[in-house]
């Protein structure tokens, strides 16, 4: 399952980050991402709302995201982080041919 983790440097971070302006914070997130079994897909860093990070990564277990994310926050490392679950076209094409299926027994409001 692929993931996209967002969140702004605390300044904790930032100033550790400006003491030591050639750690490599991809290779910190790897193997974080690893551990947990899955593999990191890209990182970039962006200039939105404060220095950030935005991570797509992939895990088998679903509940490895959030860990990954949870951890990230608790080390003082990331704030206002999101945490959002991306779906492959393969996977979407599986969600609305399901859909299709449940279509008949939804009644929406007012029906």
């Amino acid at each position: 399952m692929h993931f996209c983790l967002t969140g702004q440097y605390t300044p904790r971070a930032l100033n550790a980050i400006l003491e030591n302006p050639t750690t490599n914070r991809q290779e910190a997130a790897r193997k974080l991402i690893e551990a947990a079994g899955g593999k990191l897909v890209s990182m970039y860093s962006v200039a939105t709302d404060g220095p950030g990070v935005l991570v797509i990564f992939e895990v088998p277990d679903p509940s490895a995201a959030p860990a990954i994310s949870g951890l990230t926050v608790t080390a003082g490392t990331l704030q206002n982080v999101k945490l959002t679950r991306l779906f492959t076209q393969d996977e979407i094409k599986q969600v609305r041919q399901n859909a299709a299926k449940l279509r008949s027994s939804y009644t929406p409001p007012g029906s």
